[in-house]
C-alpha cells in the first residue's frame, strides 16, 4: 500500500517522524509535502496533490497534518473520491469506524493536539482495518454523485 503525505509547517515536525515510522514498517510513502519548515506555506499546496493521488490510486491512503487538521480535512474533501476524517487525539474508536463504515481514505491529523506515540497507535488501527461494505457501499456511492 501506498501512503501519501502532507502538511504545512504546522504538521511538517509530526510528519517527518510519521514518515520515518512508515517506511520502517514497509510502506511505500510519497510525501507531497512540505519538504522543509517555512511559517508561511498554505496547505493546499501540499494537500490537494496528495488528495488527488489518493482518489487516483483506489489502494492507497493518505495521512495529511496541520495545526487541527480541519483545514486540511476540508480541502481533501473537496476531491471526488477522498474521505478525509480529523483526528486530532481522544477516542481512537472515531478512526476505526471510519474504515469500517466510510471507508475513510484519508486520516487529517491535528498535529498540534496529538503526541507521535498516540498518534502511531491510532495509524497502525487505522491501516489493517478493512471497509465493513454491506449498506454502507450504497452511502458511499451517494456521497459521489454529488461531488
Amino acid at each position: 500500500m501506498i501512503i501519501h503525505l502532507a502538511t504545512d509547517h504546522a504538521g511538517f515536525e509530526l510528519k517527518e517522524s510519521v514518515k520515518s515510522y512508515l517506511k520502517n514498517k514497509g510502506y511505500l510513502v510519497t510525501d507531497h509535502g512540505a519538504h522543509e519548515y517555512n511559517s508561511d506555506d498554505d496547505y493546499p499546496d501540499f494537500i490537494f496533490p496528495a488528495a488527488k493521488a489518493v482518489a487516483k490510486d483506489k489502494s492507497s491512503r493518505g495521512i495529511i497534518f496541520g495545526g487541527s487538521g480541519q483545514g486540511e480535512a476540508i480541502a481533501a474533501n473537496r476531491i471526488k473520491g477522498v474521505r478525509a476524517i480529523v483526528f486530532y487525539g481522544g477516542n481512537t474508536e472515531i478512526p476505526k469506524l471510519s474504515r469500517l463504515h466510510n471507508d475513510a481514505n484519508i486520516l487529517s491529523i491535528g498535529a498540534r493536539s496529538i503526541s507521535f506515540d498516540d498518534l502511531i497507535k491510532v495509524v497502525d488501527v487505522w491501516f489493517n482495518t478493512s471497509f465493513e461494505r454491506g449498506r454502507h457501499v450504497r452511502r458511499i456511492q451517494k456521497l459521489d454523485q454529488e461531488t
